[in-house]
């Protein structure tokens, strides 16, 4: 026999029953889950990155948990529960895409008409605009969460101030601004201000994440792959030390880098 959705949702009521449920889940609220939250998100995507096909199942099955958990949170209080959660999402997603359901209804057939993906992205955007301005919230930088990922959440606000024509044309120019922030960061390094420090390497990795963007590149991707990148070439270094029979100190910055370019050259 196999458990359902429905199996899992009476198992987060049993672990939140008040008598005989879990004593850590029953001293949980919305705020103090969302680091797990995160946590599950982070190692669903490392799963992907590190191709654990493996494991992948029994990280996504952690990360509907939490889903689960805050749709019984919800319910407790009665705000919401897994049921309306899964209504309001289905509803949502055949309002954005009225290529697929044209009717707007779940079971309506689809149009015979070829749709390509950045139509479908502007449609997209153009529908979550009117969903905000129907909520009465103008802003256009509105609902762009805090918590997420610096590199990503500075990636969203410039394409949200992209949709009002607040960005800039091409990626070249943007090369130019990076220029110009490293230019003004290296002033503030000689000048030995720490808050000046700090704004001007602010503004440099924002414009680098401008030009990343316009490159179609993802940069909480690329530095994620840039990480993983070093941490190999790292540990060829590292196994180097070790197999020398030395330690770090006993080897030059220069033998070092050799090894790194050794890595380098193997495809590490």
């Amino acid at each position: 026999m196999s458990y359902t959705l429905d199996d899992l949702i009476y198992l987060m009521r049993r672990l939140r029953d008040r008598d005989s449920g879990c004593p850590w889940d029953l001293e949980q609220d919305f705020a103090s889950i969302v680091p797990h939250t995160l946590e599950e998100a982070y190692e669903v995507a490392d799963t992907i990155e590190r191709e654990d096909w493996n494991h992948l199942q029994d990280e996504l099955g952690d990360l509907l948990f939490q889903v689960i958990f805050y749709a019984r949170l919800g319910e407790e209080v009665q705000l919401f529960d897994f049921h309306r959660i899964v209504d309001q999402l289905v509803d949502k997603l055949i309002r954005r895409h009225p290529h697929v359901f044209p009717d707007g209804t779940l079971r309506g057939e689809r149009r015979q008409e070829e749709t390509d993906t950045r139509a479908v992205g502007e449609t997209w955007e153009a529908i979550k605009q009117r969903e905000r301005e129907d909520k009465q919230r103008p802003g256009v930088l509105d609902e762009i969460p805090l918590s997420l990922p610096g590199l990503s959440r500075a990636a969203k606000l410039q394409k949200r101030a992209s949709k009002v024509g607040f960005d800039w044309g091409e990626p070249l120019p943007i090369l130019d601004k990076i220029e110009e922030e490293i230019g003004e960061l290296r002033e503030a390094i000689l000048s030995g201000d720490s808050d000046r420090i700090r704004d001007e390497m602010g503004d440099l990795l924002f414009a680098q994440v401008n030009l990343a963007r316009h490159l179609e590149v993802d940069p909480e991707q690329a530095i994620r792959s840039t990480n993983a990148k070093f941490e190999r070439r790292f540990r060829f270094i590292e196994s180097k030390v070790e197999a020398a029979g030395g330690v770090w100190s006993d080897f030059t910055l220069q033998q070092l880098d050799a090894w790194w370019d050794e890595a380098k050259n193997q495809g590490l």
